[in-house]
């Protein structure tokens, strides 16, 4: 692999002064046992040793000029969508929700089902930071109630859902991440929740999510990091921040999984765990009752088995439509035929892992023949976002620091250090540095239109780099080059305002998921959805085109 570097945040003094807390901190919490820090060291530039070129260190360029030399894809024939290890969830979430309503079982049922996956699993993958069995069934014997004297019974009555732990839900609490519950104000409904508790949907637990939502690893040394399903060997990080969200779909106790994406924590837990997961455009949906990383790039959103599910939920949420089937039926009319998708030149494709370059240029040359369009356009102000994400002015940053100071003092000192050296870093919201940055992100987010001149939809990686171990990222440098890298292909779409899904098309070198990330003009989520339907059909769903994740596999036998 080349020797190209990402880099990371140069560190200020506030975080010299910080290093006494950290030692103190390491000191308390290496005798807890939890995931310790080998060094606090403050190490300024992040090297990624597994992540360089994709092919041999060769410019991006030369990398597109190569994409479809010499291809053989194999062609995935047509199958039926099982992708939970019961079959009363082996279904879409629309095909369920029919079900439900002809009376085929019964809403009580089907949570039965769904916490039984729980009960099989749930030790072992540590999805959630809380599991409400009681409360779930609960709403499941109400749901029969309305489904028994409703025709017209709300879209998703009866169906399991996770919330990240990032939300209010009413009568449970929230810690987002910390080592302590948040103030009461955060064990209301949050909007989304809201939104889908009209719908039906039931809550079955709160899950595990990286400290105030901010890196996108995974790991949470305060509570737990969920295990990635796809290594039945190796403690593999699942992605965050929204960690145990995608985890908690293939234990099959929940079908969708609710997640906030700032930089990528819908996108990249996706990726990571073969799992569909969108940004929305910012501002689509509100985030009220979402504890904030960062208000300039906050979305909220979910993940969820498939694409065509990602349409369910979303035509049951977005206050423009009163009918999920209605969408649904509408998307599914979108066809690859002449769609412009285009391929940015720029770092991300140059900083790819070799064999994950190899399973993505097979699925562009794939789409490429049936789109009829595949063009190579110039990235540069994708990088241009990045950088301006490791500059010393971080915008999220100011603004969780912001967050902390108003709203829960002394907060900052709780934080674990792979956290709270970031957040530290923050300056005052009136700071110049941290309005100029403020400024470099509306001029570029101004300018993101440019991309698609002659592009309906960008083509770029979910993930660059195979998920490491949660062993090998205990050193707090480790750490930050692993972080530094699984941001790569997400934050400049955040940065840019821009709308983006990543869809399962592969396993790499170590049998993990590769993520695929369609993007689209901000504004134009409907579209992106359609298109990412449209590809899933081509392609296949993670069940068809990955298999089964080895740990169900094994614990079935």
């Amino acid at each position: 692999m080349s020797g190209r570097r990402i880099k990371a945040a140069t560190i200020d003094v506030r975080v010299i002064l910080y290093i006494p807390f950290l030692i103190e901190i390491q000191r308390r919490r290496s005798r807890k046992g939890p995931v310790g820090l080998v060094s606090t060291s403050c190490s300024c530039v992040f090297r990624p040793g597994n992540v360089g070129h994709a092919l041999g260190g060769r410019s991006a360029p030369v990398l597109f000029s190569r994409l479809f030399d010499g291809l053989r894809v194999k062609s995935v024939g047509a199958r039926p969508v099982l992708i939970g290890t019961n079959e009363m969830l082996s279904h879409s979430i629309a095909h369920i929700a029919s079900a439900l309503r002809r009376r085929e079982f019964s809403a009580v049922e089907l949570m039965t089902a769904a916490l039984s996956q729980h009960g099989q699993f749930g030790d072992r993958l540590q999805a959630y930071k809380l599991f409400d069995e009681e409360r779930a069934l609960e709403s499941a014997r109400a749901a029969d109630q309305v489904l028994a004297g409703d025709d017209h019974a709300p879209p998703l009555t009866g169906i399991p859902m996770s919330v990240k732990d990032l939300y209010g839900v009413d009568g449970l609490p929230t810690f987002a991440g910390t080592p302590r519950q948040l103030p009461e104000k955060w064990s209301q409904d949050a909007w989304l929740v809201a939104r889908l508790r009209e719908a039906g949907a039931i809550t079955v637990g709160k899950t595990h999510m990286v400290e105030m939502a901010f890196g996108g690893v995974g790991i949470n040394p305060n509570w737990a990091t969920p295990w990635n399903p796809w290594d039945d060997d190796t403690h593999r990080i699942p992605g965050g921040s929204s960690s145990g969200a995608g985890v908690s779909l293939w234990e099959g106790s929940a079908l969708i999984a609710l997640g906030s994406d700032t930089g990528g924590s819908i996108r990249i837990p996706a990726a990571l765990t073969g799992t569909v997961g969108q940004r929305t455009t910012r501002g689509r949906w509100p985030t009220e009752g979402v504890v904030p990383l960062s208000h300039t790039f906050d979305t909220v959103g979910a993940l969820t088995r498939t694409v065509e599910d990602s349409i369910y939920f979303f035509g049951c949420v977005d206050p423009e439509y009163d009918n999920p089937l209605r969408l649904l039926e509408q998307l599914a009319g979108t066809e690859l035929a002449g769609v412009r998708f285009a391929v940015p030149r720029c770092g991300i494709w140059e900083d790819c892992e070799s064999d994950i370059a190899d399973v993505l240029k097979g699925v562009l040359s794939r789409l490429s023949g049936r789109a009829g369009n595949l063009l190579e356009i110039d990235g540069g102000l994708l990088d241009e976002a990045f950088e301006l994400s490791l500059g010393r002015r971080r915008i999220a940053s100011t603004e969780c620091l912001a967050f902390l100071e108003n709203e829960l003092p002394g907060w900052l000192n709780i934080l674990h250090p792979i956290v709270g050296i970031r957040v530290a870093q923050g300056l005052t919201t009136d700071h110049p540095e941290y309005q100029a940055a403020l400024a470099d992100h509306r001029r570029m987010a101004g300018q993101a239109d440019q991309l698609f001149d002659e592009a309906d939809i960008l083509v770029l990686p979910s993930n660059i780099i195979s998920p490491p171990s949660v062993a090998d990222l205990a050193d707090l440098d480790r750490y930050g080059e692993a972080n530094a890298a699984i941001l790569r292909p997400t934050y400049p779409i955040s940065a840019l305002g821009l709308t983006a899904i990543s869809i399962p098309v592969g396993l790499d070198r170590n049998g993990m998921p590769i993520g695929l990330q369609l993007v689209a003009p901000g504004g134009k989520d409907e579209a992106l959805l359609g298109v990412a339907l449209a590809v899933e059909r081509e392609l296949g769903t993670a069940s068809q085109r990955l298999g089964r994740p080895p740990v169900l596999r094994n614990g079935e036998g």
